[in-house]
């Protein structure tokens, strides 16, 4: 791909990433050749018509139905579902895919971007949470180029520029701490959903925020660098960085430490996937050394935030593991929003599915239904627990 992509494809493009990453495409003077979202039909005809995408992609079937209505004095196609998603990607012109969808749905687009030889712009951590070395294996088949989002792995990518691999000695990798920083158990067993989406940092979709603050999110994270650039998880270290200008940094072996600072803004993470290896005129805020006046760092509290420590036991255990604990966390983060369990529950169900199902997989379709048995079995945790049984 040339470095000033024509044309891109915003998959998951009412999500919070996703409207970031429309507005780069728009500064970059870059034509849009596809959409895809759930369900949210008002703001994606808002982006249909100011784009005008060749298709669009409605998971929902329903609101396919009523987003065509709307668009039918437009060009623009739209398709339904799973499928029509998939075939729209296989048969798109974009130079740049960004996949932002959110969660488990992000994976098999990821693949079918990845069969098209096209780059990847990823945003959806969950396809290399899930089955990062097949995703991996399906981009050097085709030579697809996959060019993190998340500010985390986009800052230890640009790092990663300034050595060689066998010179690395560790991944460091930064956490905002969340809203809950600092609080102990007695403290979090109150806390609500209101409370756990007033992230101090970020702005960002609910079920991220609330994975921010059990630092599930940053045990993901972990498990998606590890796999995005092939590193041990003895190679990765989490840092409490609250500031969030440090995005993260590498130490090589000659103990030098470099790091990449910019104000917490997405469009840098999505520019810089887009137009790499150049970069372009700024879409963020410059950085103010003088009004930040300092950078603070702590070590995160495992016996408080417990999640982490399962994001590097379900590394060791491999297999299907991480898509074991992805899954349970999905369905026990929207018990919590719904409030059907409490927050300290989250980890705690994850926890006992991890151990309740077998990790063993050597295929794609082992790896999936691992992930059911893990959705099944957290949902049978979930009910339990409202019955008062456990």
């Amino acid at each position: 791909m040339t470095a000033f992509p024509t044309s891109c494809a915003v998959l998951g493009s009412t999500g919070s990433v996703g409207r970031q990453a429309l507005s780069v495409a728009k500064a970059l003077g870059c034509r849009v050749d596809l959409l895809a979202a759930g369900s949210s039909v008002s703001l994606l005809e808002e982006q249909a018509r100011a784009f005008l995408p060749r298709v669009c992609a409605v998971a929902d079937p329903a609101a396919a139905r009523e987003l065509a209505l709307r668009l039918a004095d437009t060009p623009v196609r739209v398709v339904a579902g799973e499928e029509g998603l998939l075939a729209a990607i296989g048969e798109s012109d974009a130079d740049v895919f960004v996949n932002a969808i959110l969660g488990k749905a992000g994976l098999l687009p990821s693949l079918a971007v990845c069969r098209t030889g096209k780059r990847l712009a990823l945003s959806n951590k969950e396809s290399m949470v899930i089955a990062g070395e097949h995703v991996r294996a399906s981009a050097a088949e085709s030579g697809t180029e996959i060019l993190p989002v998340d500010s985390e792995h986009s800052a230890i990518f640009q790092c990663l520029l300034a050595g060689e691999g066998r010179e690395v000695r560790r991944l460091l990798l930064t956490a905002s701490g969340g809203p809950f920083r600092g609080y102990d158990r007695a403290r979090l067993a109150d806390v609500t959903p209101a409370d756990t989406l007033a992230h101090p940092t970020w702005q960002m979709g609910a079920k991220i925020t609330v994975d921010s603050a059990t630092l599930m999110n940053k045990g993901f994270e972990v498990i998606e660098a590890v796999r995005l650039f092939d590193v041990s998880p003895d190679a990765m270290q989490v840092v409490v960085h609250p500031e969030s200008i440090i995005h993260s940094a590498v130490e090589y072996i000659d103990n030098t430490v470099i790091a990449e600072l910019s104000v917490p803004d997405m469009r840098a993470c999505v520019q810089y996937a887009m137009t790499y290896p150049a970069r372009r005129t700024a879409c963020i805020p410059p950085l103010d050394l003088f009004a930040l006046g300092r950078l603070t760092f702590e070590a995160p509290d495992p016996e408080v935030f417990p999640a982490l420590g399962l994001a590097f036991t379900a590394l060791r255990m491999g297999g299907a593991a991480p898509a074991i604990l992805n899954a349970a966390d999905e369905v026990a983060v929207a018990a919590f929003l719904q409030g059907e369990i409490s927050f300290l529950a989250i980890t705690d169900i994850l926890g006992e599915v991890l151990t309740r199902i077998s990790p063993s997989a050597s295929s794609l379709e082992d790896i999936l239904l691992a992930d059911r048995a893990a959705r099944e079995a957290a949902k049978h945790m979930i009910e339990s627990k409202r019955k008062g049984a456990i």
